[in-house]
Formats: structure tokens, C-alpha cells, sequence
């Protein structure tokens, strides 16, 4: 039984796994950042431009059953404000120090395995020959 938790304490350990969970509480507490910019600066914004005071009560409803469509559009709001802070504030400078990096690095040379070198070595000796 100790080997079965001493594999899973050694799997709990990786670097991976950590790091997904440190992403995953960060990721939390950013979306919770980002869902009360939209509720509390971005709805009541566009609601007093439509006049309306919260997407909440947008309601259709259809025989006994009632869409909740105002609740999808803060859901919307809050996935779209998401995405775009995340592609304008993380990915692209991240892609624009990648790329400055890249301009700014040769590639580097990677070593000839011995057994090639070795055979080049066999073909220029046997080209002297001739």
C-alpha cells in the first residue's frame, strides 16, 4: 500500500500538476475580478445607455418554461471581457517578447553526432584517395 502512495504523492509533486493548480486559483480569482468589472462597471454602463437597469430581467417566456436571457447576456459580457483581457494583457506581449527574442537570437548550432562526424570524416579521407 506504501507504493501506491508513495506513486501518488510523487504525482501530486510534479511540476505540472502544481502549476495547473496555482493556474487554476489565479484564474479564479482573475475571472472574479474581470465578472465584477462587467457587473459592476460595464452593465450598469450599457443599462443606462438602453435604459435598462440589469440584463437579469430580460426574461422570454415560453408556456411554463421562462428563458433566462439576460442572465446569458452577462454570462456573454463576462466570457468576451475574459478572453480580451487575457489575449490583450497576456498573450500578445508575451507573442511580442517572443518575437523581439527570436530577431535578437542567432539560432544556435546544434552539435554533429559523433557517428556523422565520423562518416564525413570517412568520405573527405576516401575523397583524398582519388
Amino acid at each position: 500500500m506504501s507504493g501506491i502512495l508513495k506513486e501518488f504523492r510523487d504525482f501530486v509533486l510534479r511540476g505540472n500538476v502544481l502549476d495547473l493548480a496555482i493556474a487554476v486559483v489565479i484564474g479564479t480569482a482573475f475571472v472574479a475580478l474581470v465578472d465584477s468589472a462587467v457587473t459592476n462597471l460595464l452593465t450598469p454602463f450599457i443599462a443606462a445607455i438602453v435604459g435598462q437597469p440589469s440584463f437579469a430581467s430580460i426574461n422570454l417566456d415560453i408556456g411554463d418554461a421562462t428563458l433566462e436571457i439576460g442572465l446569458f447576456l452577462e454570462a456573454a459580457f463576462n466570457f468576451i471581457a475574459v478572453a480580451a483581457v487575457v489575449f490583450f494583457f497576456i498573450v500578445k506581449p508575451v507573442n511580442i517578447i517572443l518575437a523581439r527574442r527570436a530577431r535578437g537570437e542567432a539560432p544556435a548550432d546544434t552539435p554533429i553526432p559523433e557517428d556523422i562526424a565520423l562518416l564525413r570524416e570517412i568520405r573527405d579521407l576516401l575523397k583524398q584517395r582519388q
